[in-house]
């Protein structure tokens, strides 16, 4: 694979753009080249001259005499000389100087090198910067944290004694190794930092926040449990006690709670480390590949003299990332992985998970399967001409609803499972969007895995449950055959709320999680998995109705099993209840969002779902009476909801119809290369959410009526959301991008009293 594939893979999605933009020097190089040959066209005696050149004597192996002869020509033929300004005590701007006379596009060469040398050193130092801000706090953390496990399980240990272990400690420490990372502790003292002025103020924070320590049991008399709300009781006490923070009662739960989160804390700190120290790597590579290149074509010795320059700078010269990852994996072997580093590690640095060959290989079968299974169900149908019999119509529209509910949670499956596909094709980071564990995301194979299977289990039941129905009309086992949807149900159910470590716990359980977060808004923090899952199950209504089919067509009487559930009025009202529930969810989570963030887009987002029930009401109200004022009412509300609700996915949602944009009527940043893929979903998405004013209308259509045409619609909606979801997430992705957001926020364990940040301030402002 070329450098600069190898290159664009290991890019943190993120940060693309702080990268070393080694494409855009390519084509510089590209133009060098060519206004190489149109000065210097290759001629024959040069030819002849670079033929003999190959049977001089062979020389290369020799060390001493290439290195010498590497020397000279350094010294006489220097090319450049790359000069350091430095801007303040410590940022350096480098600025590369001809020594001899160069060609204009060699010039713009230089320059754009020099350009994103500064660019990649800026940017590793602001994060670097970043990161030792961060492991101070995770410093205090550790203090408290410590201090909380003395207590809760020695709480009778004498002070004295304690301050005798941790002198002992420290001693021990700096009598030995300090390099080695099994014996460097973030908790017991501030992190050991290089001697740098970046890190004067980490140390100056360090030393003031030493000064109040007077034990290493007084710091819990500032600190206080942080109360991240994540129950809704703990919302509810909140709200009423008005405070986020509870003191601590130091109780084994306490502890357990507050390790767990600092495992996360470590865990997260980690893998940020990681990503930048592998960031330097792959630039400082970047910049010698390029290098070569120049040389190669311009023929001119300079990359010796400008890769000291990068080895000399910022990102190759910093050592802090590297000593910050070996103290944090030591402290975390220590504390939280009882000194056995291999099961330390194993939690560090979870393994990527591999693409399984069985995956692909039950997959294509299931798929197979289905394509077969559905060809014998329609030839089932049509052979035993089961719509012509009356005994069978009314039984069949029973039918169709029970196994309905399937078709729906399949299709958005395999538009969920496309998705993955495009996402990774487009570099989107879905699974930090989402906030998945690292690892156990799942694939758009492992999708296609689980609905294929699903549909080879739903169409098997069904052939089995209609074959059963029509050779036994008037059999005593008539009632129990009705029951076998029932039984699907149920099997697919408990499948799903399996507590096993089977068929993709973590992924079911995540489900699960959200889900419930959107059952009890908003009584949880709106989380982006939270309200993405809300907005699916918007398209998802018609399916919510069958399960309310479900409980009306075996939970009424079995006499009256022929009898329609829409001639009952409490099914009527549930009917509309059902159609409400997702948008009401929405609305309830744009409240809790704007309760906390203070943004009055939430508010205007939240008028979007109000209006949107009051024209599903009015909607559905029509389509059970069938009356003309109702049809007015849903029609002026429908249109109504269509608008508002169209304007909010192309601009906001998607981000498009930009007016000062450099893609016209779209945004700057795209993931597709293709732009008039985003003028057709623009179109298809006003076209699909006009379907919806089908029902209001009533046009003929032809073999379609009544649950069919519902059906189809609802199908349309699914298939709409599942385009909606693709761009949502890629505008989510871009504005990511654009700040350079690449780790979630992990909330801390524990609090300081402000009475000590007040007075850190009127320390620093005596210093």
């Amino acid at each position: 694979m070329k450098f600069g594939k190898e290159f664009k893979q290991q890019k943190v999605p993120e940060w693309i753009e702080a990268y070393m933009d080694y494409n855009g020097l390519k084509r510089i190089l590209h133009k060098i080249k060519q206004s190489k040959l149109l000065e210097e066209p290759p001629t024959p005696s040069r030819i002849s001259q670079q033929r003999l050149s190959l049977y001089r004597p062979f020389s290369d192996l020799n060390l001493r005499s290439s290195s010498d002869d590497e020397s000279t020509d350094d010294v006489e033929n220097q090319v450049i000389a790359v000069e350091t300004v430095r801007q303040d005590d410590t940022r350096e701007v480098y600025n590369t100087n001809f020594l001899m006379s160069p060609r204009q596009s060699e010039v713009t060469f230089f320059e754009k090198l020099d350009e994103e040398l500064n660019k990649v050193n800026t940017f590793y130092r602001d994060k670097v910067e970043e990161v030792i801000e961060e492991a101070t706090s995770i410093n205090k953390q550790m203090n408290a944290l410590i201090a909380l496990r003395i207590k809760v399980e020695q709480p009778d240990i004498n002070k004295c004694h304690i301050q005798r272990i941790i002198a002992t400690d420290s001693g021990s420490i700096e009598s030995s190794n300090i390099n080695s990372p099994s014996r460097v502790s973030l908790g017991i003292s501030h992190i050991p930092y290089p001697k740098s002025q970046i890190f004067k103020k980490v140390r100056h924070i360090d030393s003031k926040s030493d000064k109040h320590k007077s034990g290493p049991l007084d710091v819990l008399d500032r600190v206080k449990i942080n109360n991240t709300l994540e129950s809704p009781m703990s919302t509810i006490r909140s709200v009423l006690n008005d405070s986020k923070d509870k003191d601590l009662r130091f109780k084994k739960e306490e502890l357990k709670e507050a390790e767990s989160r600092m495992k996360v804390v470590f865990i997260e700190f980690y893998r940020k480390l990681h990503l930048l120290k592998h960031y330097s790597y792959v630039n400082i590579l970047a910049f010698s590949k390029i290098m070569k290149k120049y040389e190669k074509i311009a023929l001119r010795r300079a990359a010796m003299s400008y890769m000291k320059i990068v080895d000399d700078s910022y990102i190759g010269s910093c050592d802090e990332v590297t000593l910050l990852l070996d103290r944090v994996e030591g402290s975390f072997i220590k504390y939280f992985a009882n000194s056995n580093r291999r099961e330390g590690m194993k939690l560090l640095r979870p393994k990527r998970k591999k693409e399984k060959h069985r995956v692909t290989f039950f997959s294509g079968f299931f798929s197979g399967c289905s394509i077969a299974l559905l060809i014998a169900a329609i030839l089932l149908i049509q052979t035993r001409k089961v719509m012509s019999k009356q005994e069978h119509t009314m039984y069949m529209e029973n039918v169709f609803p029970l196994y309905s509910l399937y078709a729906y949670i399949i299709l958005h499956m395999l538009l969920y499972a496309g998705n993955i596909y495009f996402w990774k094709r487009c570099r989107i980071n879905y699974p930090f969007i989402f906030g998945f564990k690292q690892g156990t995301e799942l694939s758009y194979q492992d999708v296609f895995l689980v609905s294929s299977g699903v549909t080879v289990v739903t169409l098997s039941t069904f052939l089995l449950h209609v074959h059963m129905k029509l050779d036994s009309v008037h059999s005593i086992y008539e009632k129990y055959i009705e029951l076998v949807p029932l039984i699907l149900l149920i099997l697919l159910l408990l499948i799903f709320f399996c507590p096993f470590n089977i068929l993709y716990k973590s992924s079911r359980f995540f489900l699960i999680k959200s889900l419930f977060h959107c059952i009890c808004a908003p009584l949880y923090k709106v989380s982006l998995a939270d309200f993405f899952l809300a907005d699916q199950l918007t398209s998802q209504i018609q399916a919510m109705r069958c399960l309310e089919f479900y409980i009306c067509y075996y939970g009424m009487r079995w006499y009256q099993k022929e009898q329609k559930c829409h001639t009952m009025d409490l099914y009527n009202v549930f009917y509309i209840i059902v159609a409400i529930i997702p948008y009401w969810i929405r609305f309830l989570q744009c409240v809790r969002r704007l309760v906390e963030e203070k943004d009055w887009v939430h508010l205007i987002n939240g008028s979007r779902y109000l209006l949107t029930i009051i024209a599903v009401v009015f909607r559905t109200v029509f389509e059970l009476k069938m009356k003309k004022t109702w049809k007015v009412l849903a029609l002026m509300t429908s249109i109504a909801s269509i608008m508002f609700n169209t304007y909010w996915d192309i601009v906001v949602d998607w981000g498009l119809l930009q007016r000062k944009s450099n893609n016209l009527f779209l945004r700057d940043k795209l993931s597709v290369r293709h732009t008039s893929v985003y003028f057709v979903v623009m179109v298809l998405d006003v076209m699909l959410r006009l379907t919806w004013l089908q029902l209001i209308l009533k046009f003929n259509l032809h073999y379609l009526k009544g649950t069919a045409i519902s059906s189809l619609f609802s199908c349309l909606e699914i298939f709409r959301r599942g385009v909606w979801m693709f761009f949502r997430l890629e505008n989510e992705h871009l504005n990511n991008v654009g700040k350079y957001r690449a780790f979630k926020s992990v909330p801390l364990p524990f609090s300081y009293h402000e009475e000590e940040e007040e007075e850190d301030e009127e320390d620093e402002k005596d210093d």
